[in-house]
C-alpha cells in the first residue's frame, strides 16, 4: 500500500519526528503568555481584535487554562511517544484559533494559522492508522505497528521541550547576568541536543543499510 511504504520511509519519519518539534514549539510563546496570566496583545480594545483578546484575558482562569492545553498539547508533541494524543489537541485548539483568525480578519495571520493547519493535519494523518479503530465501531480491528521514533528523538524532545520553557522564563536583556548565561547555555544545549539527536539517527542508518 502507498501509506505503507510512506510510513516505513526513514526520510519521512526524520520529517515527520521535526514537523512534532516545530509545530509543539510553535504553542510555548502564546501558551505561557496566557499561563503567565499577561496580555497576549496591546491592540487597542476599539478594534474588534483587541476587544476579543481582551475579553477573553478578562476571564479569568479561562485564559490560563487556554494556555495550559496550548502547552500540554506542545509538551505531548514534542515526547514523540505521546505525539499522536498532542496531534489531536492540538488539531482541536487550533482550529478554534484558525477560525477566529479568518473570523476577525487578522491580517497576515490567517496565513500563518492555516499553514500549521496542513502541518497537524499532516501529523494525524501520519498517525491515522492508530485512529482507524475509533470509526470501525463493532467491527474486528487491528492496529497496524510501524516503527516508532527512537528513545534518542524521545529525550530530544524532551529536552527541547524544557529548554524552549525556561528560555521563555528568562529575561536576558533586562535579567540578571546570571540568566544571560543560563540563556546562552539553554541554547547551546539546544543545538548540542539537535546535532547528537541527528547524528546518531544518521549512524544507525548507515548501520542498518550496512547490514
Amino acid at each position: 500500500m502507498k501509506f505503507d511504504s510512506l510510513r516505513t520511509s526513514r526520510f519521512n519519519h526524520w520529517i515527520i519526528i521535526h514537523l512534532r518539534y516545530l509545530v509543539g514549539f510553535a504553542f510555548f510563546p502564546s501558551g505561557l503568555v496566557k499561563l503567565m496570566g499577561e496580555r497576549f496583545t496591546r491592540i487597542s480594545t476599539d478594534e474588534p481584535i483587541g476587544y476579543f483578546f481582551e475579553a477573553l484575558y478578562q476571564s479569568g482562569f479561562y485564559w490560563n487554562f487556554l494556555g495550559l492545553a496550548q502547552i500540554t498539547a506542545g509538551i505531548l508533541l514534542m515526547t514523540q511517544r505521546y505525539a499522536t494524543l498532542g496531534a489531536l489537541m492540538f488539531l482541536a485548539i487550533l482550529t478554534n484559533i484558525w477560525i477566529i483568525t479568518i473570523s476577525l480578519s487578522f491580517k497576515g495571520t490567517w496565513v500563518i494559522t492555516t499553514l500549521m493547519m496542513v502541518a497537524v493535519l499532516v501529523l494525524v494523518i501520519w498517525d491515522q492508522h492508530k485512529l482507524r479503530p475509533i470509526f470501525n465501531y463493532n467491527k474486528a480491528s487491528t492496529v497496524k505497528e510501524y516503527p516508532d521514533p527512537g528513545y534518542n528523538w524521545i529525550i530530544a524532545g524532551v529536552v527541547y521541550a524544557i529548554s524552549c520553557i525556561a528560555l521563555y522564563m528568562l529575561d536576558p536583556v533586562k535579567g540578571e547576568p546570571y540568566e544571560k548565561w543560563l540563556f546562552k547555555a539553554l541554547v547551546l544545549l539546544i543545538l548540542t541536543t539537535f546535532s547528537i539527536s541527528n547524528y546518531k539517527a544518521y549512524k544507525n542508518h548507515k548501520l542498518a543499510v550496512n547490514t
